[in-house]
């Protein structure tokens, strides 16, 4: 059963970041759950909430109703860690986690367990790398996110036999995509995951270690793609920090 499948997340808890109730869940507890649902077959959408999709949230009525049909929704980078210590102190976030990290650990489990994949997302020429850089990775299919045919593209998907269909049309577009379609889709696990398909293309800049413990990898996204990213960095995340401590002391906050 579902609920079976999801006893062990419903043991964390949730935190709320303005009104997104996010999982305070580690890597293991995550991988345990695409385990559970691939063995019952049960599926389990799951997604990454970070300073950039909580702001959306409050914006988008369409991507609030979307992300509430998912069943995990992790917390993805330093912005919500740092948030949640000062909304709840010593409760908040026992880890920082990320999702490129994620599927990096993902990655080498779904391999030695023969688990298979479905990728949708990405331009064709990142898609075209992933066997390359994964040539023992299982994949069943893949799709573009520009040009595709949604009926056609479900019963691909269907078809294939996949267990885990990673869908990277950056957040927004496919936490509503996956709330449209979820019903009809077989697949075990349905993850979003942005642009979490560069990983395993190979092809993701994330910058050296030291700068990603320093919780400074958006900077390197930044310098990567600065002409769709400036607004998202240097607007969101001040509108972030000031909504947060605005929240913090408004008769709402239950921390």
């Amino acid at each position: 059963m579902k609920e079976f499948i999801l006893m062990s997340v419903n043991n964390f808890n949730k935190l709320e970041f303005l009104y997104l109730k996010i999982h305070d869940i580690d890597y293991q507890a995550l991988l345990d759950i695409v385990s559970a649902s691939i063995k019952h077959n049960k599926r389990v959408l799951i997604t990454g909430a970070n300073v950039h999709t909580t702001i959306l949230n409050l914006q988008d009525n369409e991507f609030n109703n979307a992300i509430k049909k998912f069943d995990i929704i992790h917390p993805d980078g330093i912005g919500l860690y740092l948030a949640s210590k000062f909304l709840y102190g010593k409760n908040g976030l026992k880890k920082r986690i990320n999702g490129s990290d994620f599927y990096e650990y993902l990655i080498p489990i779904a391999i030695k367990n023969k688990l298979s994949f479905f990728f949708f997302g990405d331009e064709q020429s990142t898609l075209n790398l992933i066997h390359v850089h994964l040539p023992n990775l299982i994949i069943k299919g893949v799709q573009n996110g520009f040009v595709y045919d949604n009926e056609s593209l479900i019963e691909r998907i269907n078809n294939s036999g996949t267990e885990i269909l990673i869908i990277g049309l950056g957040s927004g577009k496919q936490e509503k995509w996956i709330a449209d379609n979820c019903t009809k889709i077989k697949t075990p696990i349905v993850l979003a995951v942005g642009d979490g398909i560069k990983i395993f293309a190979g092809n993701k800049k994330r910058g050296p270690k030291f700068f990603r413990k320093l919780g400074l990898e958006w900077f390197i996204r930044f310098l990567s793609e600065p002409k769709r990213l400036w607004k998202r960095y240097f607007i969101g995340i001040p509108l972030f920090i000031f909504r947060v401590i605005r929240y913090k002391f408004s008769s709402e906050f239950k921390g």
